[in-house]
């Protein structure tokens, strides 16, 4: 039910826990982004009245036990191959709204490849990207996202450029690519941000519903385990140091005002 049906039945709740979301203990760390996402992905798709059509594709990482928390069906991929599954789903299921959820270690590294061509082709589907900068699964190692001089379990003196690479912005990447209709940087560090976050989501799965083509929607995010701070550090922390690198906003949107 929307805030708007809640109030318009003489209701004062308008922050109802989405019926679409399971009553399962969380895995993730105290603080982690994937909670406020989860919650949001159930209440968008309750919201649109997709239940009985949504289809969601998690991968190897910590999002691969996001079957466990929203009662829609789901389909578990091979490390990074979640696009690729994700793109045969929506093909034979032309009537149903395709996602796909994956983190930073999984979609911009050994996922790269089905990323972007899965994009370049304009699959008709969303991916939700949790970008933390870091592996936050397995022990905290740098990622393609890692930033420089970011310190990690295999970068103990920070990331080097003459030995690591620069980080990899594959959103700004996809951006360019002519099958993606909607691409966006968000993050839920705050209820603003969570707002807008979800207001993202959602233009992303009308996107889809509407048949418009690929919509990418990347949520910078904390990963305080792996980055050894407290959950209140690690949002400052993201501030400062993610978002200069990563910065929030709408990047592409080729159909404007459209629902």
């Amino acid at each position: 039910m929307t805030k708007e049906e809640i109030l318009a039945q003489g209701g004062s709740k308008v922050n109802a826990r989405p019926k679409l979301l399971l009553d399962a203990t969380m895995h993730y760390c105290p603080g982690c982004s994937h909670g406020v996402v989860h919650k949001l992905v159930a209440e968008v798709i309750e919201e649109l009245g997709m239940e009985n059509n949504a289809i969601g594709v998690a991968p190897v990482g910590c999002a691969v036990f996001a079957y466990n928390y929203i009662d829609i069906d789901w389909i578990e991929a091979a490390h990074g191959r979640a696009p690729a599954v994700a793109t045969a789903a929506a093909r034979l299921n032309p009537d149903a709204v395709v996602f796909t959820y994956q983190g930073d270690g999984d979609l911009a590294a050994i996922g790269t490849c089905e990323t972007i061509h899965a994009c370049n082709r304009g699959e008709n589907l969303t991916i939700i990207f949790i970008n933390n900068g870091i592996y936050g699964m397995t022990g905290g190692q740098m990622a393609p996202t890692t930033l420089e001089g970011m310190k990690t379990s295999t970068t103990p003196y920070g990331r080097r450029v003459d030995l690591n690479g620069y980080p990899l912005n594959i959103t700004n990447l996809v951006k360019e690519l002519d099958g993606t209709c909607y691409v966006t940087r968000q993050s839920v560090h705050t209820p603003a941000a969570v707002r807008k976050a979800k207001a993202a989501i959602r233009q992303a799965f009308i996107n889809t519903r509407e048949k418009r083509g690929t919509s990418f929607v990347e949520i910078v995010s904390t990963c305080n385990s792996g980055w050894k701070m407290s959950p209140e550090k690690a949002n400052k922390w993201m501030e400062e140091n993610m978002f200069p690198k990563y910065v929030p906003g709408e990047i592409k949107n080729t159909v404007k005002n459209n629902d």
